[in-house]
């Protein structure tokens, strides 16, 4: 296989990639228009349920329009010989390869995190703004860009750095230390994610004592899980649209509570809602996640030593020696198609879980009040209660809310 064949399979899966995303979102667009089905009916007074078609119709065109803007700027930087006038230019700068490898990604993130800044500033101020979602002002949203690419450079790179100093050192076998390094980094995220990066966007308190929190202990309790780290997190301050989570392991391990979630759902709700997260836990659910994250990390590192050092990939970008950062651009092209099954049985497999977890709320809690809550927050953020199901199958991480309900009601509710 040479050069120019190497070449055009990657515009071709470029380009079968965005046609595929278009076709799957196309179904999900008609779909808005079918009639709600009638286990969904009370959610919404018929002016609300149009004003959430709108709004998922809305999301939708700006959504193709930005992903056909990428998709052309993208092809344009390969038949342009972008990668190669950019590598021409990094080795004007430095010709030692690790340093060559940062400032080329870097340069390559950076050029990417501009074109996406318009697009979302656009959908914050225009689109969320327009359907009365967003809480977040100007100066709130550029410091909060500022402390994401300041995190990204430090973790990132400081991460990347360490995998293409190994690689320029090791060789092939660099695979086994990075995938040891990254397993321990990812590990590390989930531990401290809430206690280290949250604090630098949001302000988390305890739950204050009162009848929500005796209800949740109360639950926990009773499903033998030791809860002591309760916290209510200022999610209001960006968005009118709620949630909550579980982080962490062991003694690290607290539930987050967005305000906006309490001040929507009445205790049972709530506690309802925690009854589901506390199953993911009991299930051992962010053990298997993380593991089968690890593996997959493990298994995508593996195939990357294997052929990151072919001159024909490094040709192919009219680029004459091979580099990891050539290397890494073009496997990631090349191995897209499998990333995306391999995503996809990792939504089947969440979604099994999900259902799970709404198990394990309704038979130690209540499914009705599971149900209400899910309503309520489907009706707060304008879900859409339709959704294609091929487009469920594909990108969905949780069942639709009409297969969480139909799921809940199987068996009798538990009071």
């Amino acid at each position: 296989m040479n050069s120019e064949i190497i070449f055009y399979s990657i515009l071709l899966i470029i380009s079968l990639n965005f046609l595929w995303e278009k076709y799957l979102n196309y179904l999900n667009y008609k779909s808005l228009n079918n009639p709600i089905p009638k286990e969904l009916n009370d959610i919404y007074e018929e002016n609300d349920y149009k004003k959430s078609q709108d709004y998922n119709k809305e999301k939708h065109k700006f959504s193709s329009f930005s992903s056909t803007l990428m998709f052309v700027l993208t092809l344009l930087f390969f038949l342009l010989d972008g990668f190669l006038i950019l590598e021409n230019f990094v080795g004007g700068i430095t010709l030692n390869p690790i340093y060559s490898s940062i400032i080329y990604l870097f340069i390559i993130f950076s050029i990417t995190s501009i074109i996406d800044l318009p697009f979302s500033y656009y959908s914050t101020f225009v689109v969320e703004e327009k359907f009365g979602f967003n809480k977040t002002t100007v100066k709130m949203f550029i410091v909060d860009k500022i402390k994401q690419l300041f995190l990204g450079g430090i973790l990132g790179f400081a991460l990347l750095f360490t995998i293409i100093w190994l690689y320029n050192k090791l060789g092939n076998s660099f695979w086994i230390y990075s995938w040891i390094i990254i397993t321990v980094f990812s590990v590390f995220l989930n531990m401290f994610f809430s206690t280290l990066i949250v604090p630098l966007f949001n302000k988390q308190t305890h739950l204050e004592e009162g009848e929500l929190k005796n209800a949740i202990l109360e639950m926990a309790k009773k499903v033998g899980f030791k809860l002591n780290n309760i916290f209510v997190i200022d999610g209001s301050k960006r968005s009118t649209k709620a949630n909550a989570y579980f982080a962490g392991f062991g003694p690290k391990k607290r539930i987050v509570l967005f305000d906006t979630l309490i001040k929507e759902l009445s205790t049972e709700e709530i506690v309802a809602v925690l009854a589901h997260e506390i199953g993911h836990y009991k299930k051992k659910h962010i053990i298997w996640n993380l593991s089968l994250g690890i593996i997959q990390t493990g298994v995508i590192l593996f195939l990357f030593s294997r052929i990151m050092e072919n001159e024909i990939l490094s040709s192919a970008l009219s680029i004459a020696k091979p580099s990891f950062h050539v290397g890494l651009i073009v496997f990631s092209i090349l191995f897209s198609p499998i990333s995306n099954l391999l995503n996809w049985g990792m939504n089947v497999i969440s979604r099994k879980f999900e259902y799970q977890a709404d198990n394990f709320a309704k038979e130690n809690y209540s499914g009705k009040h599971l149900i209400s809550s899910l309503k309520v927050l489907s009706k707060k953020s304008f879900s859409n209660l339709t959704p294609n199901k091929l487009y469920v199958n594909v990108n969905y991480s949780h069942p639709s809310l009409l297969e969480r309900i139909k799921n809940l009601e199987k068996i009798d509710f538990k009071l």
